[in-house]
């Protein structure tokens, strides 16, 4: 009997996931509330499945025998809580497409961090020859390399939605960056929260590695009750862990309790900076090492590895004054971490959906650094009552144009303009991407 998989979403993980099925030899069919991207479409058509846009036919939907949900697709979504009443199972595409390869998976979560350090593990295994795809919400969707192009590891970026999805996938080489408050409109509570990244160990055996941030007290507590069958490898800027990872005043190291396995980086000669990217840094290093790759291979990646756009992206300078994209920053922890590494002054840009954030935390920061906040965003209120007596000037704007007109006309030579928002982008801008695109479009056009 044929399986029936119907397809929630038809972006680049619902189409990757419905050319899976269709591969299996499935009845498929793709159901997307939105509009469907015409490159999607023609996708669709060229592998003849079925698909509708604009709406959810339940009759087509709940005849299913698995349904696979895009990320952007909570589980409260009314169509599937009727599929769950129905008792039929709704998974992710990433453990649809993990379900059905051989290959090791290298999955990384967190809060943040997670966009780097996936892309810089992704290429240090490269660099090392070895065949590595690239997944989650980077590069082409699991399910559609496993079908038209299998490779032997996945380099998988898993966001906490995700993570809900997965029941039966094991993850090989675990990575947990850190865990701080944030989409706490989708969970009940934090505990819920941290539970959902902790997902990532479920399946996890003795043979595997969990390597996770001893500095994020979140994990370190969640560990003490809900201990992993894995090897534990933890890594810090605190402290010595052995085996792990660990750093000075000047060098990280990695030792995993093998000769082949000792690694030290000097910290000035990594590509990316500021406390964070040195976590983002030992955790990819403490993958390669697990997969015996070369030390000069690691040293190298890390040396001529380019961050990822949207990411403390270097735009422009002009007067005098230099202008970074900080766009995927839509949570307060970001923004610290971005904050934190700028050595100049700061006319800061932020603002947008506000995810119930707590910004009491970058009050210090803000009070160090920042002298003019420029507000990007419909509602404005909670910046303004976290930051008024912080900075000497909050200016309120709607657009990115706007916003960098602004920062143009106040700040001064030698200052740094920084677009890291600390919320998401959906008020004005369809993502992050979009807002980051536009930011750097304005400074272009100054």
């Amino acid at each position: 009997m044929t399986t029936r998989t119907v397809i929630l979403g038809a972006g680049e993980s619902g189409t990757g996931a419905a050319i899976l099925a269709r591969h299996l030899g499935h009845d498929v069919f793709v159901s997307d509330f939105g509009l469907v991207k015409p490159r999607y479409a023609d996708e669709l058509n060229q592998h003849s499945i079925e698909f509708e846009s604009g709406k959810h036919t339940e009759s087509q939907i709940l005849n299913a025998d698995q349904i696979i949900l895009s990320p952007g697709i909570a589980p409260k979504v009314p169509i599937v809580q009727k599929a769950m009443e129905k008792g039929i199972p709704c998974l992710s595409e990433i453990e649809f497409g993990a379900l059905h390869t051989n290959a090791k998976l290298i999955g990384i979560t967190g809060t943040n961090g997670k966009t780097t350090t996936t892309m810089l593990t992704y290429h240090i295994l490269s660099k090392a020859g070895l065949s590595v795809g690239l997944a989650g919400n980077v590069g082409k969707s699991l399910a559609r390399q496993v079908a038209t192009d299998d490779k032997e590891h996945y380099v998988i970026e898993l966001s906490s939605f995700q993570l809900d999805g997965m029941f039966k996938t094991r993850i090989h080489y675990a990575v947990l960056l850190n865990i701080t408050p944030d989409h706490l409109d989708r969970y009940p509570g934090y505990e819920d929260y941290i539970a959902s990244k902790f997902r990532i160990t479920q399946n996890q055996t003795e043979d595997d590695c969990f390597i996770y941030c001893d500095d994020s007290e979140p994990v370190t507590e969640f560990l003490k009750t809900h201990p992993t069958r894995a090897q534990r490898l933890p890594f810090s800027l605190e402290h010595i862990c052995d085996p792990g990872g660990w750093a000075d005043e000047k060098y990280f190291h990695i030792n995993l309790q093998k000769p082949e396995t000792q690694f030290n980086m000097d910290l000035q000669q990594l590509t990316i900076g500021g406390r964070h990217n040195t976590y983002n840094s030992m955790a990819a290093s403490i993958i390669g090492s697990s997969l015996l790759i070369r030390n000069e291979v690691i040293r190298e990646s890390l040396m001529d590895f380019k961050n990822v756009e949207h990411r403390l992206e270097f735009v422009a300078t002009v007067k005098g004054v230099d202008y970074i994209n900080d766009s995927k920053a839509t949570n307060v922890n970001s923004a610290w971490y971005a904050l934190e590494s700028m050595n100049k002054s700061v006319v800061w840009i932020a603002g947008g959906v506000d995810k119930g954030n707590d910004y009491q935390t970058l009050a210090p920061l803000v009070e160090d650094k920042v002298r003019i906040l420029i507000c990007l965003g419909k509602n404005n209120i909670k910046l303004h009552q976290a930051f008024a007596k912080h900075v000497d000037m909050i200016i309120n704007t709607e657009s990115a144009r706007e916003a960098v007109q602004m920062a143009n006309r106040f700040a001064r030579k030698d200052e740094v303009v920084l677009l890291s928002p600390a919320c998401a982008s959906f008020d004005l801008f369809d993502n992050y991407e979009e807002r980051g695109r536009l930011f750097k479009e304005a400074v272009r056009n100054l």
